[in-house]
């Protein structure tokens, strides 16, 4: 596991993640329940024209949750980190030591763990506070982050500041864990495939690979 040490969002984040697979779509390759994903050849097509340019070809900005998240973050941070008495960690990017996937997780909890925090919309974060587990939905990213960590659970909090806060854990499921790494060695084979017909044509050098 390598730790890099920049910050989200910003243009060294992005190159790092450049024709690299990242936890948070990691459901392109292996969906939350554990089958191939029809996603997986355009996500790879993305990852490669991200090398070419240099960097995300993404234009989604966000919304206003997404930007009120931001604004919470370090708040719902505090809160945890109070609540379980740990250390917590703010990290930029991570990825495993041949640099072949990545995960950017909001926070490492010092002693072992990583945490995921949410500032969800009021809906749903009273559908958590009822349930009181995380979404299938983030399953692959989830069990992505511990694969690239090497972690054995994840802690996701979900926070309002109006409304009782929910902390959810989900922990490793070594058998889902083992198909995602043969689904990503596959997907890796085939950006590998994909970046020697680049470079044969012309349209990607090998330092750029």
């Amino acid at each position: 596991m390598i730790i890099h040490d920049v910050e989200q969002g910003s243009a060294e984040w992005h190159a790092l993640r450049a024709g690299i697979p990242t936890a948070s779509e990691f459901d392109k390759i292996l969906s939350p329940t554990g089958k191939k994903s029809a996603q997986a050849e355009g996500y790879a097509n993305r990852l490669l024209a991200e090398l070419i340019v240099g960097g995300s070809v993404e234009t989604w900005e966000g919304n206003v949750w997404t930007e009120r998240g931001k604004e919470l973050e370090q708040e719902a941070a505090d809160f945890y980190e109070m609540s379980k008495g740990v250390t917590l960690k703010k990290v930029g990017f991570i990825t495993d030591n041949e640099r072949t996937m990545g995960a950017s997780p909001d926070r490492l909890i010092e002693g072992g763990g990583l945490l995921e925090i949410k500032c969800p919309s009021p809906h749903v974060h009273v559908a958590y506070l009822l349930k009181g587990e995380v979404d299938q939905g983030y399953n692959s990213q989830l069990q992505g982050q511990m694969l690239v960590t090497g972690e054995a659970w994840v802690d996701i909090v979900s926070y309002h500041p109006q409304m009782p806060p929910v902390i959810m854990r989900v922990k490793r499921d070594e058998s889902y864990i083992k198909s995602l790494r043969e689904a990503l060695d596959e997907f890796t084979a085939t950006i590998e495939k994909k970046k020697a017909s680049l470079i044969e044509a012309g349209h990607l050098t090998k330092e750029e690979a």
